[in-house]
């Protein structure tokens, strides 16, 4: 199946806002998985819009991430891959769409009934999927279990949603395991971390099943914190993207490391990357920006980067076993 068969990108929808508004001056922006579509969707637009379309070139980690210097330029923007979040101060001419997927998610549930050991199943996925939930429920109700489609937290959209920095739909209700519909290994591995349990990835694009499997991440968190025991000088990371921005967390770790009399350091920029933290020479960086960047750019930064959780683990303030993905959470 290609890309443009499996999802929804609304143009019909896009093309209808458009012309209702009358707006001329149109921004899109599509995270990294999304963006070689975007000079078919832009001509397609333009040709029957007569607008103006300017692309994001910049990097797009989700709806926290939208590219406010673009936003600036036009009168709306287009916002794929993402659900709105309901804090989202800049999103009043955001449109998301939520580019919704239409592959058949009902043969890869069915191999997963054999699989599933439990009896009290929470069903997972990202708002590609949230449509199909209730089908892959019907199918394991069928087979004699019990499912569990919680809703989260203000910043979840739909029940059962998950995102790469909130996992609180899969911890309002006790579950035996979980069963996470979608072919990424982050959001499944960030659930398992959260919740102790096992999760199953039904993946239906490949019509395969695995197991989200933690042992890596947690090898790699433990030599973080390793190496960063004896740290005397540590940078806090604080991103200004709207949907990141941490200060208030980064002003506590501060306060935090000088009780343990440590020396700490905010640092802000908008997108941290290895690059842009080179020239710090700090002991070890604590990141209070996106949780997955320590876990994604894990080795490339040349000091240890640590979650907030993990910062607090090498203080002693907490312990090993307390460890859980970071997340950003709402009400």
């Amino acid at each position: 199946m290609s890309e443009g068969e499996a999802f929804d990108f609304q143009l019909d929808r896009i093309i209808s806002v458009i012309k209702d508004t009358g707006a001329k001056v149109i921004g899109l922006q599509f995270p990294e998985g999304f963006k070689r579509r975007s000079p078919g969707i832009a001509s397609r637009i333009e040709k029957e819009t007569g607008s103006v379309i300017f692309i994001s070139g910049n990097p797009c980690f989700g709806a926290c991430d939208l590219d406010v210097a673009l936003l600036d330029k036009v009168e709306i923007m287009f916002h794929f891959g993402h659900a709105h979040l309901d804090d989202n101060k800049l999103s009043q001419k955001v449109y998301f769409i939520e580019t919704r997927s239409d592959v058949d998610v009902k043969d890869v549930v069915k191999l997963a009934v054999n699989e599933l050991t439990g009896q009290k199943i929470g069903l997972i996925t990202t708002v590609q999927h949230v449509h199909k939930l209730e089908d892959a429920a019907s199918i394991l109700k069928e087979h004699g279990k019990e499912c569990i489609i919680c809703a989260g937290d203000s910043k979840i959209a739909y029940p059962g949603q998950v995102l790469g920095c909130n996992f609180s739909a899969a911890r309002k209700e006790e579950c035996d395991e979980y069963l996470y519909i979608g072919s990424g290994q982050f959001h499944p591995l960030g659930v398992s971390l959260a919740t102790k349990k096992r999760v199953l990835i039904a993946d239906p694009f490949v019509n395969e099943l695995r197991d989200a499997d933690n042992s890596r991440i947690l090898r790699q968190r433990s030599a973080a914190i390793a190496k960063s025991l004896d740290a005397e000088v540590f940078g806090i990371v604080v991103s200004t993207k709207p949907g990141q921005e941490r200060m208030a967390l980064a002003e506590e770790l501060k306060s935090m490391a000088k009780e343990h009399g440590k020396d700490a350091y905010i640092f802000t920029m908008d997108l941290v990357t290895p690059d842009q933290l080179l020239q710090f020479k700090v002991d070890a960086f604590v990141n209070t920006a996106c949780p997955r960047l320590a876990i994604d750019e894990v080795g490339r930064f040349h000091s240890p980067m640590l979650t907030p959780m993990e910062f607090e683990i090498v203080l002693g303030e907490k312990q090993w076993e307390d460890l859980v993905f970071d997340e950003i959470t709402g009400e």
